[in-house]
């Protein structure tokens, strides 16, 4: 009988570290607080759905790690896992939490390439770091700069599993990028999809070669189906 490979998750040199990063998340929260100290609720909303303030957004959280919750960690895993991903494109790296967990999926289904976003250099290094700790850099190319201009080329021919928590605002046009070489069965998750409408319309819209539908408090799971 063979012997399946351990969880990467539970490994001894990823589970602690993730440990770590999430703590350290959490005790961030006051840098994302203190970015935001003049800003008004409006303008912070209006912020994060435009299409050219994001990157006065960002600018301000470049110290803040900005990580998906444990369960969205976890339900990054397990879709990884369960789709037997071997190709995964994610758009917004941060410090690498997300990425981690992708990265550890791609490892037990037996390899594969992880295409990660980030276009701060200071973030993009966090990451590079963290997964070089978790034993994981070997899967994962991390492009640096604007995404619209990184995903334009050299993507899989047939991507398993896409990822966007970046700019909201630029989840259609990331989309776009990425459409023509989604396998029928891939799945898309977006975090804080609530803020990208546009996205939500497309996604939502009858005809339009997707199954969409909100998952749990901030995640929207969409399948390709044709």
């Amino acid at each position: 009988m063979t012997t399946p490979p351990m969880a990467s998750l539970a490994i001894t040199s990823l589970a602690p570290l993730l440990d770590r990063l999430f703590d350290k998340d959490e005790a961030a929260r006051g840098v994302t607080r203190a970015a935001f100290a003049d800003v008004t609720d409006a303008d912070r909303a209006r912020m994060m759905r435009s299409k050219t303030a994001y990157r006065d957004l960002y600018g301000r959280l470049k110290d803040a790690p900005l990580a998906v919750s444990r369960e969205t960690g976890q339900l990054l895993y397990m879709l990884a896992r369960s789709s037997g991903a071997r190709a995964i494109v994610e758009f917004g790296t941060s410090f690498g939490i997300s990425t981690l967990h992708l990265a550890a999926g791609l490892r037990d289904n037996g390899g594969g390439r992880l295409i990660t976003c980030e276009f701060e250099p200071s973030k993009a290094a966090h990451a590079r770091e963290n997964l070089t700790a978790g034993g994981l850099i070997d899967l994962v190319d991390i492009r640096e700069g604007d995404a619209l201009e990184t995903l334009q080329a050299d993507l899989p021919g047939m991507i398993d599993l896409v990822l966007l928590d970046g700019a909201k605002a630029l989840y259609p046009e990331v989309l776009d990028l990425v459409e023509g070489h989604l396998r029928p069965g891939a799945i898309i998750v977006a975090d804080n999809a609530d803020d990208s409408p546009d996205y939500l319309a497309r996604v939502r819209a009858p005809g339009s070669g997707y199954m969409s539908t909100p998952f749990a408090e901030d995640v929207e799971l969409t399948v390709r189906i044709n």
